[in-house]
């Protein structure tokens, strides 16, 4: 679906803090889309849903910066890569439970993001 002028505008002034934000919801929305398609017995279209997710966390895990905190930073890769896993059994195993877990972990991990940039405006 083509982006309308309002996203794409959010998405062009966005601080980055915003901007992984909307990359988590635009995750966690086409897992969504996967575990939909995954019952409907969409194929093609649940193939398509788990590869935007992959392409998202791939997208995330290069954003991460561990200049700060190597500590964090190399916890938060591993868990991306374990999501790219749990992301390609989901496909090839065509099941449901990898899909919720990582809706779980991505929706957990845009909550940080979310308190994150709260605590950086007070």
């Amino acid at each position: 679906m083509p982006m309308n002028i309002y996203e794409e505008n959010r998405i062009l002034n966005a601080s980055p803090v915003e901007l992984v934000r909307i990359l988590y919801s635009a995750a966690i929305q086409a897992v969504a889309n996967a575990r939909e398609c995954l019952r409907s017995g969409d194929i093609a279209a649940r193939s398509r849903e788990i590869s935007k997710a992959q392409a998202i966390v791939m997208e995330l895990s290069t954003a991460v910066d561990t200049s700060h905190s190597l500590e964090i930073g190399e916890r938060l890769l591993a868990l991306y890569d374990y999501m790219q896993t749990r992301l390609t059994e989901a496909h090839f195993r065509q099941q449901d439970r990898p899909l919720a877990e990582v809706i779980d972990l991505l929706t957990t991990l845009q909550e940080a993001w979310r308190e994150t940039e709260t605590m950086a405006l007070q």
